[in-house]
């Protein structure tokens, strides 16, 4: 729904796409893509609200099925892989292919989530066949940063802080720094998943600031806290090592409300 990255902009059809909602638009038809409720398309809301017939293509555990047809598949790792196998196969063409593998790249962490399973290698295997250089997207959509987006991460690592002996941890980007890089959520990429990937960690949290004691939030973990839960608490959604939600409150308040659910699961467990 956003503007996206400049590193997206060679898939075929990117220059087509509006991120600006046109008043009093109305069509027959509406599908909402990889949106776990209503409220994650935003402003586009009402396209949704006054289209004659609605579809939803999801694979999110908390996505309870808001359009008049849903096809929701929490086991698939990602919606471009329930595309697939939604799609005439003639139809999938190089650029529909790169489009799709790229989709699942993303979604699977470059095919490491727990998320990944055999079916998504088979399906990414004969997206592959049809020619598409998956090398090249995987380094220009995945792992290519720019000297902005590496400032940003190096100073979010720098900050970062361990806690619940060092089980978690968290780092918060605030708007004033957000100013001073001149960034924006674009910017934010790759941050959450390098903050999980700290020896020992089992959950790791970013918060970026949206607007004064408001929160973005961003939630990873390794192997026992299922994070969709936590964000489903506070209103939010996604999947069990990878979910997020929008909070209230100073930055104390939103990581003590977040460190008590983790604890409750850590406990259970």
């Amino acid at each position: 729904l956003e503007p996206f990255s400049d590193c997206f902009g060679f898939l075929n059809g990117a220059e087509e796409i509006s991120h600006d909602p046109e008043d009093g638009s109305v069509y027959d038809l509406c599908i909402a893509l990889d949106a776990s409720d209503r409220e994650r398309l935003g402003r586009f809301v009402s396209y949704f609200n006054t289209a004659e017939a609605t579809a939803c293509v999801d694979h999110h555990v908390t996505n309870q099925g808001y359009a008049g047809k849903s096809v929701i598949c929490p086991d698939r790792s990602a919606t471009c892989e329930i595309l697939y196998t939604l799609m005439d196969g003639a139809c999938v063409d190089k650029a529909v292919a790169e489009c799709l593998y790229m989709g699942i790249v993303h979604d699977t962490g470059v095919f490491k989530h727990s998320n990944t399973t055999r079916e998504t290698m088979r399906i990414a295997g004969e997206l592959i066949e049809r020619g598409i250089n998956f090398s090249e997207i995987i380094d220009r959509t995945f792992y290519e940063k720019t000297y902005k987006q590496n400032r940003i991460l190096g100073r979010m690592l720098e900050e970062s802080v361990l806690f619940m002996d060092g089980l978690c941890i968290f780092s918060v980007l605030r708007q004033k720094t957000m100013d001073y890089y001149e960034a924006d959520t674009r910017d934010l990429d790759g941050i959450i998943d390098q903050l999980r990937i700290t020896k020992g960690v089992e959950c790791a949290i970013f918060l970026y600031e949206t607007a004064s004691q408001e929160y973005k939030v961003s939630m990873r973990s390794n192997r026992v806290v299922d994070v969709s839960r936590i964000a489903a608490y506070f209103g939010g959604g996604g999947h069990v090592r990878a979910a997020g939600c929008d909070m209230q409150g100073s930055m104390y308040d939103v990581i003590n409300n977040l460190t008590a659910e983790i604890e409750k699961q850590l406990a259970e467990e």
